[in-house]
């Protein structure tokens, strides 16, 4: 654990970091400017953060009032975060993909006074509902934006120089008010997604966040020569903690991706040592990499599967006891020359591993990566955790398990299967939400809502949500997560919910992996001429077929899909079908596409 000097609060890490590095040319964040990165020192780092700070105090912000951010990871990101948190105020932070409405329920819930948004786009949907908003008294633009005369709208740019007038008069303001900010002290409210009803505010405490800190920090083992990749949202907390503040404490230095779709190139260009992602980055990642391969010459894909037999029992020996045969050294050093420093060389080639959380990492795109030579570290946890509960570490690790508890984390399972957790990283409660607040959090006790069993090695390993278990009218339950997890594995399915609540049978929607079926129409020579056309024809279809028959075969009858519907278009954020952290709203699914639904349960009465 490299954490330069203790801290108790988010300020004191960051006053720490800086000063250990104060006066170095050290690279604290990059990212990019005209194509390419430019690195940012400590002290830059600081300057920035504080004279943002300063101008904010300069517009009325004050201890415990509420600052909301609504922007994409870049550096401005921190320097707001930890400018309002160093003046003991609490940041709120928002999903760049939230409406109107959802912005001006946040704002009015949280009482916000001030919103930092990244550029005009932004911008336009808070002045859509301004003048619903009852606490909001002022609007800061990161971007510079020209003509822009709507009142109390301040530039980035602008605060900061406010900041540095107000230094003049109050040189050590900033740092005096850093101190005074508590362990107990709130200093974020950030707003669930959920899959249902509105968003409630978890509340988070410096010591939340600050022990969570510590413990990632003692599990992965980051320090001052790491690099990171930044592209998961850092308004989400998993980001947030693991991505941000855990290596900020360690010295590693913190590369913003330019986006999504870039992340592929970025590696590349930055060739960082770790990265946090999700698994459906995994999951694209997979698809590509077998994609590529079914491409190939026969030669080619014969070398290829002989690298992956070698890499998983290669795998399997170092996990062992036992020592590994020089015979399977040699095959496994060759593999590495022809196979696997190829695909590593697409990360950047000197990745530790990856840390992967938000959803379920299924248990053969853990060991495939494992057997190329990248290991993925699985974690589990929840906003109201701060977030980690548990997590593999690289010393022991076990692909479809979450992990142990992490340092100061208890975990303990409840008669009804449900996951249980207590610690110094349970949140204080919901804001202003005193109801969900006493039925998450009883006796100190975190009621995850998930449900799971802890195996023979003191893994934890998930079964399904507590709400998402579903009865079928003959009686029997079913969890839809592993069934689905397991369809997934096809390289023809992008997206797959299982439906069967109070139904005699299961079915499924799915949404194609497009690319794969369109160079398997092609293959075959099937016309088509769009998506549309594609997922109706019976070829398709057939195709589909045979593959659920491969992934079904070992499921109890009554877990086995009846009939499925290819879907021409995925779910998205963006239709409200999928939470900002990707996963579906069940809920949403059924209503919207019920009518397609029905059509396939008489579908089976009629052949039944």
């Amino acid at each position: 654990m490299a954490i330069y000097r203790d801290f108790k609060t988010i300020p004191e890490l960051f006053t720490n970091i800086v000063d250990s590095f104060n006066g170095q040319s050290r690279t604290c964040i990059a990212h990019k400017v005209n194509g390419k990165y430019v690195g940012i020192s400590y002290e830059e780092v600081w300057d920035n953060t504080e004279s943002f700070a300063l101008g904010l105090v300069s517009l009325g912000i004050k201890k415990e009032d509420k600052v909301a951010i609504i922007s994409e990871n870049r550096p401005e990101w921190l320097y707001t975060d930890m400018g309002v948190i160093g003046l003991g105020a609490i940041d709120v932070p928002l999903y760049p993909i939230l409406t109107a409405d959802s912005i001006q329920f946040i704002l009015n819930n949280s009482e916000a006074k001030s919103i930092v948004v990244s550029n005009k786009f932004h911008l336009n949907k808070v002045l859509k509902v301004r003048k619903n908003l009852k606490y909001l008294k002022s609007i800061i633009v990161m971007n510079e934006i020209e003509d822009m005369n709507e009142p109390d709208v301040y530039s980035f740019r602008q605060i900061q120089q406010m900041g540095s007038l107000f230094k003049n008069e109050n040189p050590t303001y900033f740092k005096d008010n850093s101190k005074l900010v508590g362990e107990e002290d709130l200093c974020t409210i950030i707003y669930t997604s959920g899959t249902t009803g509105e968003p409630k505010g978890v509340m988070l405490t410096n010591k939340n966040i600050c022990s969570n800190v510590k413990a990632a920090n003692e599990v992965f083992g980051f320090d001052d020569t790491d690099v990171f990749l930044s592209f998961l949202p850092l308004c989400h907390i998993f980001e947030r903690m693991g991505g941000y503040y855990t290596p900020f404490s360690a010295g590693s230095q913190i590369y913003y991706a330019e986006s999504i779709e870039k992340v592929a190139t970025n590696l590349i260009e930055v060739s960082p040592t770790i990265m946090t992602a999700v698994p459906r980055f995994f999951e694209r990642l997979y698809s590509k990499i077998k994609r590529n391969i079914d491409n190939q010459s026969p030669k080619k894909q014969k070398i290829f599967n002989w690298a992956l037999e070698v890499g998983r029992d290669y795998a399997q020996a170092k996990n062992s006891t036992e020592s590994i045969p020089v015979s399977l050294t040699l095959k496994h050093k060759l593999a590495d020359k022809l196979v696997y420093s190829k695909l590593k060389e697409k990360t950047g080639g000197k990745l530790r591993f990856f840390v992967s959380g938000g959803a379920a990492l299924p248990r053969e795109h853990g060991e495939f990566f494992e057997a190329i030579g990248i290991i993925i570290l699985e974690g589990y946890g929840l906003t109201e955790s701060s977030p980690v509960l548990t997590a593999n570490s690289l010393n022991n690790y076990k692909f479809g398990s979450i992990g142990h508890p992490v340092p100061g984390v208890e975990i303990k399972i409840a008669k009804d299967g449900e996951i249980l957790a207590y610690g110094p990283n349970i949140m204080k409660g919901y804001y202003k939400n005193k109801k969900e607040t006493e039925a998450t959090i009883k006796d100190g006790w975190l009621h995850t809502g998930d449900i799971g069993v802890f195996d023979a090695q003191g893994f934890l390993i998930i079964t399904d949500r507590k709400k998402h278990l579903f009865k079928t009218s003959g009686g029997k339950y079913v969890a839809p997560t592993p069934i689905e997890n397991m369809f997934l594995a096809s390289k023809y399915i992008e997206q797959f919910v299982l439906i069967g609540d109070r139904r005699m049978f299961l079915t499924a929607l799915i949404v194609p992996d497009f690319e794969a079926l369109k160079e398997y129409a092609d293959a075959n020579r099937i016309q088509y001429t769009s998506e549309e056309d594609l997922v109706n024809l019976k070829q398709i279809n057939e195709l589909l077929e045979t593959d659920f028959k491969f992934f079904q075969k070992n499921l109890a009858n009554f877990e086995k899909v009846r009939r499925f519907t290819l879907l021409d278009k995925p779910f998205t954020i963006e239709d409200g079908e999928l939470t900002p952290t990707l996963k579906v709203k069940r809920k949403i699914v059924e209503e919207r596409y019920g009518e397609l639904i029905d059509d396939m349960y008489k579908a089976l009465r009629e052949k039944s």
